[in-house]
C-alpha cells in the first residue's frame, strides 16, 4: 500500500506541475503590435510592475453597428524596455510581445508581456513601395 501512495503522490505532483506551467508560463503566442503609446506607468501593491496601453489605428466591434477603439494593454519585462517606453508616451511605437494564458503578479497584470521595443517615432510611418499607394 505504501508503494501505491508514493506513486500516486508522484503522479499528482507531476500533473499539478504541468498544469501550473501550462496556465502561467507557457507562451501561447508571440508577435508585434504598433500604435500610439497612450500611457506607461509603474504600479502594484506587493509587486511593482510596468503597465501600459497602446492605441492602434482603426476600429473593431464585437457587435455590429458599434465602434470600439483598438487598445492593447500590456506589461513590460525588464528595466531596459521600461526606460525606452517611459519617454515615449503619445508617440508611435512598435513592440514585440509574448502572450501567456494567465498573468502572474511579479510579471505584470496583463497576459501580454512586451519583451522588446522595436521602434519609437513621432508619427506613423508611411508605407513605401506598396502597390496600394
Amino acid at each position: 500500500m505504501n508503494k501505491y501512495v508514493k506513486i500516486g503522490i508522484l503522479v499528482l505532483v507531476v500533473v499539478l506541475s504541468a498544469v501550473v506551467y501550462w496556465r502561467y508560463f507557457f507562451v501561447f503566442s508571440e508577435g508585434v503590435k504598433a500604435g500610439n503609446l497612450n500611457y506607461f506607468e509603474k504600479k502594484g501593491f506587493a509587486f511593482k510592475t510596468w503597465e501600459g496601453r497602446l492605441v492602434q489605428e482603426g476600429f473593431q466591434s464585437p457587435t455590429a453597428g458599434a465602434l470600439q477603439s483598438n487598445e492593447f494593454r500590456f506589461s513590460a519585462q525588464g528595466d531596459d524596455v521600461a526606460q525606452k517606453l517611459e519617454r515615449a508616451s503619445g508617440r508611435f511605437v512598435e513592440l514585440r510581445y509574448k502572450e501567456y494564458l494567465h498573468p502572474v503578479p511579479w510579471r505584470g497584470a496583463s497576459e501580454y508581456v512586451v519583451i522588446e521595443v522595436l521602434d519609437v517615432s513621432d508619427a506613423k510611418k508611411e508605407s513605401e513601395g506598396t502597390p496600394f499607394n
